[in-house]
């Protein structure tokens, strides 16, 4: 499985940003897909992740209500779409893909399979 993430840059505080995660692989080495971040000096941090086949999304509390990941299917591409940025949300995005389904709830690192390059995020104040 690969992965390949873009969209990032730089945006205003307040402004909106989607990131894409193109997928490409055997289908059943990513039922899970994911949304990370890491800022400079800091652990990766869960954001959100979409079961593949059903689409059913899961989302960190820190990030719920800003952040909605989508996925099209058609194009083996799942999204991240932020709003309401804030400095804070500066950092280095990746996708990243699991093998298994139950991966979906668990929001750890350690539980996903392959990773993306990563693109990064900048939200100046």
């Amino acid at each position: 499985v690969q992965l390949q993430a873009s969209g990032g840059g730089m945006v205003q505080a307040g402004g909106s940003l989607t990131l894409s995660c193109v997928v490409s692989g055997v289908p059943y080495n990513r039922e899970t897909v994911g949304w990370f971040r890491q800022a400079p000096g800091k652990e990766r941090e869960f954001l959100a992740a979409i079961n593949w086949i059903r689409g059913t999304t899961y989302s960190a509390d820190s990030v719920k209500g800003r952040f909605t990941i989508s996925k099209d299917s058609a194009k083996n591409t799942v999204y991240l779409q932020m709003r309401s940025l804030k400095p804070e949300d500066t950092a280095l995005y990746y996708c990243a893909a699991s093998k298994y389904s139950s991966t979906l709830y668990k929001g750890v690192d350690h539980e996903y399979h392959y990773w993306g390059q990563g693109t990064l995020v900048t939200v100046s104040s």
